[in-house]
């Protein structure tokens, strides 16, 4: 078990000095939601005016995108880069060597983790120099966290899923799309029962993207809702159950190809 930990550790410190290595893969899941936070509080401030909305501040309620939005990074950088070690043959290197296939995995993904908890401090604490304060306290802040790395290990292992079925870095960028159509389709900039259009409404009740936001806003604007939580967490589970298993799996194929 010490020898499968130096590796994990090993690749992990690799992972996130490859991403330290390149600028663009830091700024942009940093800065783009940062970004995006900016431009829908400035734009869409005025439903804070609507009855039932639960804040005054939109940015509060904003808040939660930043995290899932970096999540979805997540899932691009740690399948372009386990891609790319498909392409130049290190996957193929260490085959050759006493590394265990699940030390690859969770090297990989630990680094995605690491990265993980560097943009939710950026997030959170850009938060709170605007003015936005956890009513959850500062045990909801370590919550917080928590859901992030767990929504990020979900997100990483089905990029590193799609990178080891495809070994095709382009293939796993073009996901990235894909998973943005669900923010977009979820209660990202609304509430869902001030959502006015029912298809909208119904799509965004059934999008599971949809109750990560919540989870994430029942800890920065209600304090400590059990059932946000529960479905927040839930769902992220079951998406990183889920992917973990199906990352395993291809690692296995792709293992015994080589």
């Amino acid at each position: 078990m010490t020898g499968v930990a130096d590796q994990v550790f090993v690749l992990a410190r690799r992972s996130v000095v490859r991403t330290v290595r390149q600028p663009a893969n830091v700024v942009a899941p940093v800065l783009f939601p940062l970004m995006l936070l900016a431009v829908n509080s400035g734009g869409l401030k005025a439903e804070t005016k609507l009855p039932g909305f639960p804040t005054n501040s939109f940015v509060a309620f904003a808040l939660a995108v930043p995290f899932i939005q970096g999540a979805l990074f997540a899932t691009m950088n740690a399948g372009t880069d386990l891609a790319r070690d498909i392409q130049t043959g290190f996957l193929n290197r260490l085959s050759l060597t006493p590394m265990r296939g699940i030390a690859l995995l969770a090297g990989q993904l630990g680094g995605v983790v690491t990265m993980s908890v560097v943009q939710a401090a950026v997030y959170l604490s850009v938060g709170l120099a605007v003015g936005v304060r956890l009513e959850s306290g500062p045990l909801g802040a370590l919550v917080l966290f928590a859901f992030a790395v767990l929504v990020a290990l979900g997100f990483g292992a089905l990029g590193a899923f799609a990178a080891l079925r495809t070994g095709s870095g382009e293939a796993v960028q073009s996901l990235f799309p894909a998973f943005f159509v669900f923010l977009f389709l979820s209660s990202m900039n609304i509430p869902r029962n001030l959502i006015s259009i029912t298809w909208f409404r119904d799509v965004a009740t059934a999008n599971p993207v949809s109750y990560l936001l919540e989870c994430v806003r029942s800890l920065v604007i209600n304090g400590w809702d059990g059932q946000a939580l529960a479905l927040g967490f839930g769902i992220a589970a079951g998406i990183a159950v889920v992917a973990l298993a199906l990352s395993s799996w291809a690692l296995r194929v792709r293992m015994a190809r080589t």
